[in-house]
């Protein structure tokens, strides 16, 4: 069986949910597989190779503009693979009728919360994900929510698409006990204090004006020293965000960290006293598991797959209500017995999620629509 994989977003600079999403599943896949040949598509040249087994082929080709519908439309279709493997969601539009075409979801998020997008990137990702789910042979679905929003919205049949949960690397994120390399992280970052965690783009969707006011909220009653920390790139439409924090007058308390190395971030989760994610729409939520593995508590919104991702080992909150989001943060904060209780039930559940896993039902289903062609 060959097996072409669209690589682009494994170089895709800076990476955050989908990058990670590609790189983790395209290594799983290689160690568990010498058996199949596969190829791997690149938009731009690459320093690093992500994989160095002999069946990985590496096929570069720079285009300047629309790459996916033509550039590697046109590879795919001079040599066509017999499985063509999407991790996110654009799929070539001209295909070879000889190729099976499989493609993640991630997300159905422009649908639901079309005003937290810009225009062009609302209908961007509008029209790739509705062509994807129409045609491709077969789609992968990162939680049992992104499954259930695919058949609402587009009639998906439950046959055409299949559950495969994201993983973490628990040789990365893990509780940390070097205080020295802790420490270190502290000093570089300036963490001066205990800090409540947020990880992720910082856009409209994620909901974090309504964090800093729950922030705020917490301030006013607690005697705790603490800060808010949010690490992740500026998204779109982030105005409000940045200026909440004078809004209230706790200017002083938050810090936007933007993107921080990758080897620093398990770090980032050992330091932190909670994670909290407020998003008001989720595929699925990685960073939970991250912080869980490093036996941080986590605290998420009860919408999506985020109540599917914590299950019992976190606190969920109504996003749309600070106070709510606030009552939230002193309850794990506050309650040593419940906090000791969530870090242990957060540690024993990410032992279910790996990319192991992840790529072997993902095989599974290579060979399934291979045998079914």
């Amino acid at each position: 069986m060959l097996v072409g994989i669209d690589a682009s977003r494994t170089v895709a600079g800076k990476l955050t949910g989908t990058e990670y999403y590609a790189v983790n599943l395209i290594q799983a896949i290689a160690r568990l597989d010498q058996h199949n040949q596969y190829r791997l598509y690149f938009n731009v040249p690459f320093q690093k190779p992500i994989v160095r087994q002999e069946n990985f082929q590496k096929r570069v080709m720079p285009f300047p503009r629309l790459w996916t519908q033509l550039r590697l439309a046109l590879e795919c279709l001079l040599d066509p693979p017999q499985i063509l493997f999407v991790p996110s969601h654009t799929l070539p539009v001209i295909r070879s009728p000889k190729t099976k075409t499989i493609v993640t979801v991630h997300d159905l998020g422009a649908e639901f919360l079309a005003e937290y997008h810009q225009f062009p990137q609302k209908l961007y990702l509008n029209r790739s994900t509705e062509y994807v789910a129409r045609h491709a042979d077969h789609l992968i679905a990162v939680s049992n929510s992104t499954k259930n929003d695919l058949q609402k919205i587009f009639q998906v049949p439950e046959k055409r698409v299949t559950v495969v949960y994201e993983g973490v690397d628990l040789e990365r994120f893990k509780p940390l006990k070097e205080k020295k390399d802790l420490e270190r992280i502290r000093q570089k970052y300036q963490l001066k204090n205990e800090f409540l965690l947020f990880v992720g783009t910082i856009q409209p969707r994620k909901n974090l004006a309504n964090l800093i006011e729950a922030f705020a909220l917490y301030l006013q009653e607690s005697k705790k020293n603490i800060d808010l920390v949010l690490v992740g790139k500026k998204g779109w439409l982030t105005d409000e965000i940045y200026a909440k924090p004078k809004l209230l007058g706790i200017q002083e308390k938050v810090f936007f960290l933007d993107y921080v190395a990758e080897s620093d971030l398990p770090y980032f989760y050992n330091l932190a006293s909670l994670f909290v994610l407020p998003s008001l729409y989720e595929g699925f939520g990685l960073p939970i598991l991250e912080a869980m593995a490093c036996g941080c508590p986590v605290a998420g919104s009860d919408c999506s797959s985020i109540p599917e991702v914590i299950g019992e080992a976190g606190l969920l909150f109504n996003p749309n209500s600070p106070q709510e989001i606030s009552r939230s943060i002193h309850e794990m904060l506050e309650n040593e017995n419940l906090r000791a209780e969530k870090i242990s039930q957060g540690l024993k559940r990410v032992k279910g999620f790996s990319w192991e896993k992840a790529a072997q039902k993902t095989l599974q289903l290579f060979e399934k629509i291979y045998h079914e062609s």
